[in-house]
């Protein structure tokens, strides 16, 4: 039997423990991390999460291990692989991800590295004087010139395309060019809690994501309870508003008096009043006359006068309207 050194045996042991007693594991690929940006970051996340590395076998074995107090965890091993780290958190998975978002940030390209992304350099001046220079970037492939007396990327073009290699020559001359492609920082792959993966493109949610969904979605709920007349806790008061106002206005249109009803009642009398007593000839009363005339006389252009509270409209009231009527059929 192959012996197996003590600190290997004290490393997986450790990784197991810290992987039992915290609610979420995760593993996050730390490529390309610079060793003191990495030290920054740690440092960071200690205050609610413990960041751990060492070779991807005791990370494994460490799994294994775990898995036997917390069934599940070994679902994370597909996960582990190149230059990655675990981490072990009391923090919910989705603001976990949130967390190692912010960690990251443009980066300048090495040689050999893989574009995220379409690398493309796009038209106009670049910072440079004429020079050898020009010869540098036409060789990278970069469409450069010479005008009026600065050099000049003519015309936009793709220099890298994604998931291709960074040529060495393009590296060194892509910072130059204030031309940052990479992204370096902590990129959870997948977090393990309460017996469930979830990997990044279920945790890549914008934040806010579902609780605006579940309040539209109670919003819809709500208007459907009214639309269809089904009483809840939710939907009574506005069910009972709705059922006032079509009272209210079936009260008008069958002229049946109420406390609620009395008032636009004797307001439609009125003006149907006026529009009868606009063609009866010969009208002697002075009050209907100025009644009659304020009816017809064109409303006053307001000007634009900024108030500090906007006034009341005088309302008709209901002594005034009989006495409307009244004098109609004297």
């Amino acid at each position: 039997m192959a012996h197996v050194a003590s600190w290997k045996k004290a490393k997986v042991k450790e990784l197991a423990d810290v992987m039992v007693k915290n609610p979420v594991v995760a593993i996050v690929d730390v490529h390309g991390i610079p060793s003191p940006q990495m030290q920054d970051m740690r440092h960071g996340l200690r205050k609610y999460a413990s960041v751990m590395m060492t070779r991807n076998n005791l990370v494994l074995l460490a799994l294994d291990e775990a898995n036997k107090q917390r069934p599940g965890l070994d679902k994370l091993k597909p996960m582990v692989g190149g230059q990655c780290a675990i981490i072990a958190t009391p923090m919910n998975p989705f603001k976990l991800f949130q967390q190692m978002e912010a960690t990251k940030s443009a980066a300048p390209a090495k040689p050999g590295d893989i574009a995220p992304e379409d690398i493309i350099v796009k038209e106009g001046e670049t910072p440079f004087k004429p020079g050898p220079i020009v010869g540098e970037l036409q060789k990278a492939g970069i469409p450069a010139a010479i005008e009026g007396g600065k050099i000049v990327i003519r015309k936009d073009k793709v220099l890298v395309e994604k998931g291709h290699k960074v040529p060495e020559d393009l590296a060194k001359l892509l910072p130059k060019l204030e031309i940052l492609p990479m992204i370096v920082g902590l990129d959870l792959r997948a977090a393990f809690e309460d017996g469930l993966l979830y990997e990044k493109a279920v945790l890549n949610v914008p934040v806010g994501y579902y609780p605006t969904m579940l309040a539209t979605a109670a919003r819809n709920a709500t208007a459907l309870g009214v639309s269809i007349v089904y009483p809840t806790k939710q939907t009574i008061g506005p069910l009972m508003g709705k059922a006032y106002r079509e009272a209210s206005a079936l009260g008008v249109k069958a002229a049946i008096p109420t406390k609620d009803t009395i008032g636009p009642l004797l307001a439609k009398a009125r003006a149907e009043m006026l529009a009868i007593a606009s063609h009866v000839p010969g009208l002697e009363d002075d009050r209907l006359k100025q009644q009659l005339s304020a009816a017809v006389a064109p409303a006053p252009q307001e000007k634009k006068v900024e108030k500090k509270e906007e006034e009341k409209k005088p309302e008709v009231s209901e002594d005034e309207a009989a006495a409307g009527l009244s004098s109609l059929f004297d």
